[in-house]
């Protein structure tokens, strides 16, 4: 462990600052809407399109089960994912399929860059690498990038959190 991974666990440990174990959760929370939604986009996309949803689906579990053990090392208990979650509209077609995708991405790149503000040394530039790489994927589903990737209020992109439906 690094120094500065070992100073924001003693800080995250003594309760002095908690920002970056909320951000880290903040960030599990949208990798595991993630996995859920690519399970929807992986039923709905095109077989010319499959094999991106996959690998965006293996992407996102890979990161949620790398924050998970990020939690865990800073002292706290992973938030389990919810049993499912409520999609931000109707996906009947591989159209609705992508945009999707792309939703999920913008809303993982708004939670990274959350993480990339509350962190330091090697957490932040993971998470600055899981931010650039949603940004990409999610440039990709849309056929076009947007300004600032992550940040909602320059990319009109709605709200970073995932939502749990009851």
């Amino acid at each position: 462990m690094s120094g500065a991974e070992d100073g924001e666990r003693q800080k995250a440990e003594s309760g002095g600052d908690s920002a970056v174990l909320k951000a880290v959760q903040a960030a599990l929370g949208a990798e595991n809407a993630a996995v859920y939604g690519y399970g929807v986009v992986g039923g709905r996309i095109g077989d010319g399109r499959r094999d991106d949803a996959r690998a965006a689906y293996d992407a996102h579990r890979a990161r949620r089960d790398e924050l998970m053990r990020t939690v865990r090392d800073l002292g706290g208990e992973p938030e389990p994912a919810a049993a499912a979650y409520a999609l931000p509209f109707p996906v009947p077609d591989a159209a609705a399929a992508a945009r999707l995708a792309a939703e999920l991405e913008d809303r993982v790149a708004g939670v990274y860059s959350d993480l990339v503000r509350a962190a330091d040394g090697s957490r932040r530039r993971t998470a600055a690498d899981a931010l650039r790489e949603a940004a990409v994927r999610a440039a990709r589903w849309r056929g076009g990038s947007v300004a600032f990737p992550g940040l909602a209020e320059r990319s009109g992109t709605p709200s970073a959190s995932a939502t749990p439906s009851a």
